[in-house]
């Protein structure tokens, strides 16, 4: 059994023979914690300054948004793709060739509002192509001929000076401004992010739910009832790789403003196994998941090297401290932290169904 597989037998959304399929076992919005995190989220640039608006929360809404993505084709069509950050590159790298940046000899200069749609385009189309190649095969191959291409990605960029400038990047990528606004700036831009999170993060709910999502997850639990039922399997999946691009794309468009910015260390395969992280330690069942487990990862990146310093390690080992973290998380939970968090709220209720639960004794 997979650990994806493993997690949804967990939370009881896996039906048994016989027994109709059983929904999630809570929503985000009943929850009391989700609308204080979401007033949190709106008043943030009012309670935090530039470093940590941009550098922990902006960065943090980014990284979701690809994990999305994965999340999405794992979560809902038992496919595990580590190409997702790839995707998000290719789309960053677009606006870079499209639009205006330092390096005027492999930019065409197009305004924003052209290279950004054509980027997100072509993000598409590059995703769907290799989803096409995907789902030709089921499991660990799929894992591995998606992380492959990601490594040919990478190599590519890297050794292409024509198109992708080497390993040297494209610099001073420009940023769009319009209705008088900067939008780079620290507040407009953060607004931005998280009104891209909020509309993907929607958007993904809503698919879950909608007779496309539906179908997504009967192929992801019984390909061969779904054929037998006249669904073409392989088309779903294929659909649903073209959208996790979309939002993989979108992700790295936002990523591209950002630093202003990319570079074949943006689009490394250190980096592509980052995003499944991210998603497993969130919990890759669900799409807020993919924005929990984006904090718990932009945190422990960004203060983990002080930390270690501090207690007279290595700095410079902090990755040992994400991936010990990331094997604790696991290790208790196969649904990430939403996993822990769901089972510490039915053992809670549980308590206080039982008799005198709410006495001492």
């Amino acid at each position: 059994m997979s650990l994806i597989q493993e997690a949804r037998a967990r939370e009881g959304m896996l039906a048994q023979p016989g027994t109709a399929p059983q929904p999630a076992a809570w929503s985000v919005t009943e929850q009391p914690w989700a609308w204080a995190v979401a007033a949190l989220l709106l008043i943030m640039p009012l309670i935090a300054n530039g470093f940590f608006l941009i550098e922990i929360f902006g960065t943090t809404l980014i990284l979701g948004t690809i994990a999305l993505s994965l999340m999405f084709l794992a979560g809902y069509g038992g496919m595990v793709s580590l190409m997702q950050l790839t995707i998000a590159g290719f789309a960053g790298y677009m606006v870079a060739v499209f639009g205006v940046s330092g390096n005027a000899n492999i930019s065409l200069g197009w305004p924003w509002w052209l290279a950004t749609p054509t980027a997100l385009v072509l993000a598409v189309l590059f995703g769907t192509l290799g989803g096409a190649l995907a789902v030709r095969t089921e499991g660990i191959y799929t894992i591995m001929i998606t992380l492959a291409i990601g490594a040919a990605f990478y190599y590519f960029t890297n050794q292409n000076w024509a198109i992708f400038n080497g390993h040297t990047g494209i610099n001073t990528i420009a940023t769009p401004h319009f209705l008088g606004i900067d939008w780079r700036s620290d507040i407009a831009f953060y607004y931005l992010t998280l009104a891209v999170a909020v509309a993907c993060y929607g958007v993904v709910l809503y698919l879950s739910r909608a007779p496309f999502g539906l179908a997504l997850q009967g192929v992801r639990d019984n390909p061969r009832r779904m054929a037998a039922l006249g669904f073409n399997v392989n088309a779903h999946r294929i659909a649903a790789y073209a959208f996790a691009a979309l939002i993989a794309g979108l992700g790295g468009v936002l990523q591209v403003w950002n630093y202003r910015q990319i570079s074949p260390g943006s689009v490394a395969v250190e980096r592509c196994i980052d995003i499944l992280i991210v998603a497993v330690v969130g919990g890759v069942t669900r799409p807020v998941g993919a924005y929990i487990g984006a904090f718990i990862f932009v945190m422990l990146r960004t203060f983990a090297l002080d930390f270690l310093v501090k207690v007279g390690l290595d700095g410079n080992r902090f990755r040992l401290l994400i991936g010990l973290g990331f094997l604790a998380i696991v290790f208790w939970s196969s649904d990430g932290v939403i996993g822990l968090y769901e089972r510490w709220r039915r053992r809670g209720q549980h308590r206080d169904t039982r008799p005198g639960g709410h006495g001492h004794g």
